[in-house]
């Protein structure tokens, strides 16, 4: 096995959590240990939780001895994790070698810095698959040099690069997607499409965005709720009802969810003034998509429908693939 093979682990399990990391960057992290034997692959899952080195060499240290995993479960916090990881690592992971999709952090913000870690737990070398160029959090690189750890940077930089381009994107003012649901035929109409588990996902990552953006005749037509409600505790986002036609039926449920915005306008401009946006919608609403709209998220049903499918003409680029039971969602870059 090479370099790749293990960047592109650690790339892949960053992709489940894709979204759903806002405001933080998805990030992954595999940890070989120092006779080459994978020892975790784990990825941060949510803002305000561990980070992915941290996630890895909890994994790895509760499988090198299980019986730090009821010390582990002490920890109320990442705070108190990593300070666990410290007291308890008994050097297991010396020389071990990690792989991590974004160069380590180095300073200490709701979580502790990553590179400090890695630099206390002794291991031999750190691959890092793209460098940080923000300016509170880069520099991991050079600390883990200082302190005598081997470090490689490149490896897999263009997957890497591609699933931090909506961090970049929403850090700098706008990060903007178009999300549809497909049968197998291309039906996007008709009722339900995806199964539970892409619905849910669809939840968790519409409980995080600024806005949510659709258009006028599909809330017409579907009459649709847009809220939260298969996870627990989700925000319902703001939504912006995008229309030439000012006058709804308020009974159409969206109207109905507590602490939410609706604005009614025939201009998206301030769509592109909030940092993370989600249209949503069928066809037409593809078709006549705003050019600044650059990423496409498609969940694809298992079935066929006796229905008019879309059609348009759309080159796109698949840059990852997930499975939600029988169902697929494919994530997608417009390129024309």
């Amino acid at each position: 096995m090479n370099d790749e093979f293990y960047m592109n682990l650690a790339i892949d399990e960053a992709w489940k959590y894709q979204f759903l990391t806002y405001p933080n960057p998805a990030v992954g992290c595999l940890i070989l240990s120092k006779n080459g034997e994978i020892l975790s692959c784990e990825a941060h899952q949510k803002a305000g939780m561990p980070h992915a080195e941290l996630n890895a060499v909890i994994s790895a240290l509760q499988r090198l001895n299980p019986n730090l995993k009821a010390v582990f479960k002490t920890a109320k916090n990442a705070n108190e994790l990593y300070a666990l990881a410290l007291q308890n690592h008994a050097n297991l992971l010396s020389g071990a070698r990690a792989y991590v999709s974004l160069e380590p952090c180095s300073h200490h913000g709701k979580t502790p810095p990553c590179a400090n870690l890695l630099k206390e737990l002794g291991f031999a070398k750190v691959i890092i698959a793209t460098k940080d160029v923000s300016e509170h959090a880069k520099g991991g690189e050079q600390v883990l040099n200082v302190a005598g750890i081997s470090t490689q940077i490149g490896v897999c930089k263009d997957r890497a690069d591609e699933l931090l381009e909506p961090f970049w994107a929403w850090s700098n003012g706008n990060f903007s997607f178009f999300k549809i649901a497909l049968t197998q035929n291309g039906v996007a109409s008709g009722g339900i499409i995806s199964n539970h588990a892409s619905r849910t996902h669809t939840h968790a990552i519409r409980s995080l965005v600024s806005l949510l953006v659709i258009g006028g005749n599909t809330v017409r037509t579907d009459r649709p709720t847009l809220d939260t409600r298969l996870i627990n505790g989700g925000k319902n986002p703001d939504v912006l009802i995008y229309s030439n036609e000012t006058k709804f039926d308020t009974s159409i449920p969206l109207f109905s969810i507590k602490d939410r915005k609706v604005t009614i306008s025939n201009s998206l401009e301030a769509a592109f003034e909030r940092h993370f946006v989600m249209f949503e919608g069928g066809g037409n609403a593809l078709s006549n998509l705003d050019k600044r709209v650059k990423w496409l998220l498609i969940y694809r049903s298992n079935e066929f429908k006796d229905a008019k499918n879309i059609s348009l003409n759309l080159k796109i680029k698949i840059m990852h693939r997930a499975e939600f039971d029988d169902n697929e969602l494919l994530w997608c870059k417009i390129i024309n």
